[in-house]
């Protein structure tokens, strides 16, 4: 039996670190409307841990009506089975746990509520993996994902007198915090003369996490990223991502086979290099990554104008060393569409109140 959590408060927690932390009440309400969500690829005998039950019967139900309105195929999804935090201590036969993200609030949690620590992380690796999710990951695998066809760079600092140098030789730069959820933890700063809400947020980001990754500003035209797999050291290619954000928060992702999602990308970039950025990130993965982690995660990508050298693509924008919004689609593009219609396109969207997909 597995143990399915929806945490998607994982990334704050990573750079909260600690065993017993609160989320926000943005990250608390998204866990509690979409916390039926690895209902949808659980096994008849697995077990979703939710923070109410009958919310989690309920929007589920209402994905499944939705699903079969829409005339998709749908027998796969029937009533897992839901519980609380108080009821894990007498569940038997858990031999594996599968959490959105692996950090050390959710093992704790987990351990202190009669999870086995034989199916736990240890501590030790759940500092790895954290150490992976930091930031700094993207400026060690920019270098190996770069062709003729490609731009992007990453640089970490530890004060602020060295990033406003770099800044004065790169005009508009973005800084990322280490550890942040989408779109938190990202500041603009377009101005050698930073104001004191930037100088402020700065000193805080390096007083709590250390330093900052800063990069320079480029000129997004299209978001995308391909998700990925790690078992045992070999990462396999699970297939693109095309979403959409507002404010650099998530709000969807487009329903449909590689074949399309990859004519989609391809308006902007030719097949050949999309492949060849592909199999880069695969070797730069199995190479930073080895052993040290294993499970989902997702490289964020996007094609950026950059002038008169035209359309180019930022093979790295960041790792999510977790389960991504991207593996979801992947599964539902499968699972609602057995077939393989390239006609077939949806769009998938969290409106709120649980994850809803509309015609495109």
């Amino acid at each position: 039996m597995t143990l399915h959590i929806f945490n998607p408060e994982h990334d704050i927690a990573l750079a909260a670190n600690l065993e017993n932390f609160t989320s926000p009440h943005a990250g608390r309400q998204l866990r509690y409307e979409l916390g039926y969500l690895p209902a949808l690829w659980a096994e008849a005998d697995d077990v979703v841990l939710v923070d109410d039950v009958r919310e989690a019967e309920k929007n589920f139900q209402v994905f499944n009506t939705y699903v079969k309105r829409m005339g998709m195929q749908c027998e796969h999804l029937s009533k897992p089975q839901f519980v609380t935090k108080r009821e894990l201590a007498s569940l038997t036969g858990v031999s594996r746990v599968e959490p959105w993200g692996w950090d050390l609030t959710v093992r704790s949690m987990l351990a202190k509520n009669g999870i086995p620590e034989t199916v736990l992380l240890s501590m030790d690796d759940i500092e790895k993996v954290r150490q992976l999710s930091h930031r700094r990951l993207t400026a060690r695998m920019l270098p190996l994902m770069q062709t003729d066809s490609t731009l992007g760079q990453a640089h970490e600092f530890f004060d602020s007198n060295a990033l406003r140098s770099w800044q004065q030789a790169h005009g508009s730069i973005v800084i990322k915090a280490p550890w942040s959820s989408s779109g938190r933890g990202v500041r603009f700063f377009k101005d050698a003369a930073w104001n004191a809400n930037q100088e402020g947020w700065l000193n805080n980001v390096l007083k709590n996490q250390g330093s900052v990754m800063a990069e320079p500003y480029y000129n997004k035209v299209k978001d995308f990223a391909m998700e990925f797999e790690c078992i045992a050291g070999k990462v396999t290619y699970c297939g693109l991502s095309l979403f959409d954000t507002a404010n650099g928060a998530y709000t969807g992702n487009i329903l449909a086979t590689e074949k399309t999602k990859e004519q989609m990308i391809c308006r902007y970039v030719t097949e050949k290099h999309l492949h060849e950025v592909k199999d880069k990130a695969i070797m730069a993965l199995e190479q930073l990554l080895g052993t040290d982690y294993e499970g989902p995660l997702g490289i964020d990508m996007m094609i950026v104008n950059d002038g008169e050298a035209g359309l180019k693509l930022h093979p790295c924008v960041e790792v999510n060393l977790r389960c991504t919004m991207g593996h979801v689609a992947l599964y539902l593009s499968e699972f609602c569409n057995p077939n393989h219609d390239d006609e077939w396109v949806r769009v998938m969207r969290n409106q709120g109140t649980g994850l809803k997909l509309r015609l495109l």
